[in-house]
C-alpha cells in the first residue's frame, strides 16, 4: 500500500493546531490511484455475497457507491440528522465533546442483508460503532467494515469487536 501511501498529502495543524489531516483528495484525482484503491477494497471481499454497501457521510459518499458498484450491491447512505426525506431510524454516539447522531431510512435495510460499511477513515471508532448499530437495529448483518485509511493510534478497532475491520492504509502515529 506505500504506493496509495505516497498519494495522501498530510496538511497539518488542520483542522485546528496539533492535528495532521489526511487528504484523500489526492489519491482520489489520481486514475491509477483511484482505481487501485477501490481495487483493493473490492479484493478484500472476494467469494463474499454482500447485498448494500452502507455510506458514512460524507466522504464515504465517495469510496461506498464505488464499492457498492464493484460487487453488484446497493448502497445506503448514513447521514446526519434530518437530511433524508423519508422515515428514518436514528443512533446517538458520543464525541470527545458532546454527541452526534446518525441517521439510515427505516426501508434502506432489510432483515437478513449483508452489509459492508465503509468510510474513508476510521480514527476512534464513534461513528463506525453507530453505524453498525442502527444496521443491526434494522436486522442487517455487518459483514465488515471498509476504510481507506486507519490511524492505528486512536484505536477505533477496540470499539468494533468480533467484525471483520478492513483498512488498506495505517498510520501509528
Amino acid at each position: 500500500m506505500d504506493e496509495l501511501k505516497k498519494l495522501i498529502r498530510e496538511v497539518p495543524d488542520y483542522p485546528k493546531p496539533g492535528i495532521l489531516f489526511y487528504d484523500l483528495t489526492t489519491v482520489l484525482k489520481d486514475k491509477q490511484g483511484f482505481h487501485r484503491l477501490v481495487d483493493r477494497l473490492c479484493e478484500h471481499y472476494n467469494g463474499r455475497t454482500i447485498d448494500l454497501v452502507a455510506g458514512i457521510e460524507a466522504r464515504g459518499f465517495i469510496f461506498a457507491p464505488a464499492l457498492a458498484y464493484r460487487m453488484g450491491a446497493g448502497f445506503v447512505p448514513v447521514r446526519k440528522p434530518k437530511k433524508l426525506p423519508a422515515k428514518t431510524r436514528s443512533v446517538s454516539y458520543a464525541l470527545e465533546y458532546g454527541s452526534d447522531s446518525l441517521e439510515l431510512h427505516e426501508d434502506a435495510v432489510q432483515p437478513g442483508d449483508r452489509v459492508i460499511i465503509c468510510d474513508d477513515l476510521l480514527a476512534t471508532g464513534g461513528t463506525a460503532s453507530a453505524t453498525v448499530k442502527l444496521v443491526e437495529q434494522l436486522g442487517g448483518k455487518v459483514e465488515g467494515l471498509a476504510f481507506a485509511v486507519e490511524l492505528t493510534f486512536l484505536k477505533g478497532r477496540a470499539r468494533l469487536p468480533g467484525l471483520d475491520v478492513f483498512s488498506l492504509i495505517q498510520y501509528d502515529k
